[in-house]
């Protein structure tokens, strides 16, 4: 009898104790690496997501260590950031102690599902010698002038009282409390991603990315081409530019609007009669989050600048100027030319302030909605009855250009990346503040620039990082002059030190680079790479950047970082919802592994469903699997030696290695692990097995349910222990049956099927086709015209 607990444990602490899945650096054998999206260390423990996450990437890196390449698979923790300080806030700990908790738990609790991670290369970001290189690595954007400090709008969180990048606050909420955001002006360290934008397009097609990842960067990305257009403002020397990308419609523009925040404001401030109802409505929209601007924004809110017109620099008609939250200054240029006839926002927005409404595309009824499909241009004299939209907007920019009042643009909605926090618990920023000499690098030998010991690190009222009240910290000298200069104080997003940290895995030891040529040379890019389908226009899109940098710096020898990117399907509760505290439906991966074992666990969650697709917890599908663990067993009262397999099985074996093979490859854990319950029904069937027949079978189930393999291998003595073993290989002409049953044809009706074998000749399957007794009732009476064969298909007899 197996002890379940007893049996995990020995293999766990024999793996780790001769580092069984360690990667060598300077190994002759080929490289394959496997990659984790680097898990975060929180409070709660380990969930069934990662450990579908963490066994599927799993069992394809065993099975390939077992057919002979060196496989990195590597594990650290990300451990910077907000959740860290929350929990340690919350719990009144400090973050450093709390994170260290956190990762003695998660990493037992990683440790207990048996994955074959290679614990030699573990580190943390917050590792004052990890994050030495990721400050070291911010001062080469710093002097690429790609980092820059700004005041600005940005997404802030009123609750974490932080900024937020975009990205952090998709959906207009903070996505670590659920807060709403808000418009806040301060001034922010920036990284100038946005610049990066066409080359983060064009080396997707360097990639092997699921298509459904491409194209969330793609959307995020946002490319538009088009043209920006100068609107004169009237009794000014002052130019309004907006981007548009339908030049063609700009006889329709029959009003402009700009962004609440937008400086023109300021500048013309004096010539605006209704100051006081424009000041009131850009009060209301600072409390307004870009998601409920954008997204939300239904009922078209807005107010007329009086005082202020633009005219239109193709027709010179004069134009109001209104302001309205719907227009972001981050995007484009903060102002846009209004086309109400084709343009269902602006439709809307006409309708509302009774603006005109004029029809520059034919096709459309402008009393109803907002045209938006082709036609010819009406209505606009340089491009009447021109049907070719390219052609329109070609002759539009060409006018515009001859008048110099705009040009051809391509604009992007992907922005810089707000890459400050008003927090403590984070990489500092090594930047000094100098009053004579502006801002300075620390010198690359004072790094790590670390967080001091204190006690006070929960977030401040003012919006400042806690880091600002400590005088001994934040003041010091000048590295370029030698007099009293300050710290920055904002620290990093947790999502700096994850930019980077494949690369570390590489080297994670080195203390004289952040990781030499030799390494990055050998390992190349990430070859297979999972995550969360969430992280797609996040820490994925920051990583391709980051590396990208780093890459045109000469400081890495591949531009793009990972080759295949793939994203697994959510566990949900087993009441088909997404597992939450509050409605108690999750599940606790230790709970299992008391009950069943991890072997079970792991064998479940491979088993659940489609690994792309969310799949629903359940606890008869996890007792189904320990009664399939437990068939195992049982076999090994049938094993008598033989060292090849029975000749009943031998058939099955092979099939069943061809298709667990394919499968673990192409991802499709659920029918690798049906095709062994295939064969497992055929072994019940059978009264003995040979040693060889077990063997193969443990093999095979090995990389899904490592413990129990080796356990029963050893046991019974039937070779060297599976990890270690070279993977089962398959004899292609074994795997086709020699016969196959078909049907029979009469008429194009089928009437009878027949078992024929693969060897059979044409003519003898026509003599088994004729002397088939079912057949014989549709042909008596009957003249047969011609019997067609399609071999191994089909065969159709015609008659008459």
């Amino acid at each position: 009898m197996i002890n379940i607990r007893e049996t995990e444990q020995k293999w766990q602490k024999h793996w780790l104790e001769n580092h069984t899945f360690s990667a060598s650096n300077q190994s002759e054998k080929e490289k394959y690496y496997y990659l984790i999206e680097f898990p975060y260390p929180s409070g709660s423990g380990l969930h069934v997501g990662h450990c579908r996450s963490h066994v599927a990437l799993d069992v394809m890196a065993r099975k390939k260590r077992m057919m002979g390449y060196n496989v990195l698979f590597p594990i650290g923790w990300d451990a910077f950031g907000a959740p860290a300080e929350q929990y340690a806030v919350k719990n009144k700990i400090h973050p450093k102690k709390a994170v260290e908790e956190n990762i003695r738990t998660f990493k037992a609790q990683v440790q207990s599902m048996g994955t074959s991670f290679e614990w030699d290369r573990e580190f943390s970001t917050t590792d004052p010698d990890y994050y030495k290189w990721t400050q070291w690595q911010f001062l080469k954007f710093f002097e690429a002038g790609l980092a820059y400090k700004a005041e600005k709008n940005i997404n802030w969180c009123p609750t974490c009282k932080t900024g937020l990048s975009n990205e952090d606050s998709s959906g207009g909420v903070c996505e670590r409390c659920g807060t709403p955001v808000v418009q806040k002006s301060k001034a922010q360290w920036m990284l100038k991603m946005q610049s990066y934008a066409e080359q983060l397009l064009e080396g997707l097609d360097d990639t092997h990315f699921q298509e459904k990842i491409k194209l969330a960067q793609v959307n995020w990305i946002g490319k538009s081409v088009g043209a920006e257009i100068d609107f004169a403002i009237a009794g000014t020397d002052e130019k309004l530019r907006v981007f548009t990308t339908r030049p063609d419609t700009i006889y329709g523009v029959t009003f402009m609007v700009l962004a609440p925040e937008h400086p023109m404001i300021e500048t013309y401030q004096e010539r605006i009669t209704n100051l006081d109802e424009v000041r009131s409505y850009q009060h209301e929209a600072t409390h307004k989050s870009e998601f409920e601007r954008t997204q939300l924004n239904k009922d078209k809110t807005g107010v007329e600048i009086k005082g202020l017109k633009a005219l239109n620099p193709v027709s010179g008609e004069e134009l109001p100027i209104f302001i309205s939250d719907y227009v972001m200054m981050g995007y484009g240029t903060g102002a846009i030319m209004a086309v109400p006839g084709h343009d269902q926002r602006d439709w809307e927005f006409a309708r509302k302030f009774n603006v005109p409404i004029v029809e520059v595309i034919a096709g459309g009824d402008m009393d109803k909605e907002a045209y938006s499909g082709d036609g010819a241009s009406v209505n606009s004299p340089l491009i009447n009855g021109i049907t070719d939209r390219k052609e329109a907007i070609g002759r539009i920019v060409d006018h515009l250009v001859e008048h110099r009042t705009g040009e051809a643009k391509v604009n992007y909605k992907l922005q810089d990346w707000v890459f400050s926090r008003q927090r403590f618990w984070g990489e500092p920023i090594p930047l000094i503040y100098c009053d004579s000499c502006g801002w300075q690098s620390v010198p690359y030998d004072q790094l790590p620039v670390e967080l001091p010991e204190i006690v006070e690190y929960e977030p401040t009222e003012d919006g400042e990082s806690p880091l600002a009240n400590i005088d001994s910290w934040v003041n010091t000298t000048c590295p370029h002059c030698g007099g009293s200069a300050r710290r920055e104080t904002d620290t990093m997003p947790n999502w700096a030190g994850s930019s980077w940290y494949f690369l570390r895995y590489m080297d994670p030891k080195n203390d004289q680079e952040f990781v030499s040529r030799e390494a990055m040379n050998y390992w190349g890019k990430v070859d297979w790479y999972n995550g969360g389908m969430e992280h797609a226009t996040r820490h994925l899109l920051y990583a391709r950047f980051w590396n990208q940098f780093l890459y045109n710096e000469g400081l890495v020898p591949y531009k793009e970082p990972f080759n295949v990117r793939v994203a697994h399907g959510m566990v949900l509760g087993s009441d088909g919802e997404k597992m939450s505290k509050s409605k108690g439906n999750v599940i606790n991966p230790d709970d299992i592994i008391r009950q069943y074992g991890a072997d079970t666990l792991r064998c479940y969650i491979m088993f659940m469903g489609d690994y792309e697709k969310e799949v629903s917890w359940n606890d008869h599908g996890v007792a189904g699997s320990r009664r399939f663990l437990d068939r195992i067993v049982k076999v090994g009262d049938k094993v008598r030696d033989g060292q090849s397999y029975s000749p009943a099985l031998e058939k099955t074996y092979h099939k069943t290695i061809k298709k667990v093979t394919r499968d673990i490859d192409e991802m499709k854990f659920n029918t690798a692990i049906a095709s062994l319950m295939i064969l497992m029904n055929e072994i019940d069937e059978q009264s003995t097995v040979t040693r060889k027949d077990y063997r193969t079978l443990l093999h095979l189930l090995n990389p899904f349910c490592p413990h129990l393999t080796e356990e029963l291998n050893e046991q019974f003595s039937l070779g060297e222990e599976l990890s270690q073993s070279a993977w089962p290989t398959y004899d292609e002409a074994k795997t086709i049956d020699q016969e196959k049953e078909i049907a029979i044809q009469v008429n194009g009706k089928v009437r009878s099927t027949i078992l024929v074998h693969l060897d059979d000749t044409e003519e003898a399957i026509k003599a088994k086709t004729l002397e088939d007794e079912k057949v014989q009732k549709f042909l008596e009476g009957k003249t047969v015209v011609k019997v067609i064969v399609i071999k191994g298909k089909i065969v159709n007899i015609v008659v008459k």
